[in-house]
């Protein structure tokens, strides 16, 4: 339940810090890479690809100077932490693959 409602916040950040009113360019490239991997993290599918795309165009956001460096700093560990976590339970990739455990019981 916790990596389900981390990564809803995790989309809904990187929808949030979307601006408005893109020509094209550099600036909508990164928009769509961004929107693209908040639409896999809300459905759990590639989550540790998506995560990783998500961290990554948050630090190209955070160094470019556009928006709150701080925000997309944050929004960069979240997907990060997204992408070594895994997907969790309650997730496509979860239903397609199985859910692999690392640690098993006694």
């Amino acid at each position: 339940m916790g990596l389900l409602c981390l990564r809803l916040m995790a989309a809904m950040a990187a929808f949030h810090y979307v601006p408005t009113g893109l020509a094209p360019g550099p600036t909508l490239f990164r928009t769509l890479i961004e929107s693209a991997a908040g639409l896999l993290l809300c459905a759990g599918l590639w989550t540790p690809i998506a995560g990783a795309v998500l961290s990554m165009g948050a630090v190209w956001s955070a160094f470019s100077g556009t928006g709150d460096p701080w925000a997309q700093i944050l929004l960069a560990s979240v997907g990060a932490a997204l992408a070594m976590l895994g997907p969790g339970a309650w997730s496509v990739d979860a239903r397609l693959f199985g859910r692999k455990r690392l640690i098993r019981e006694p």
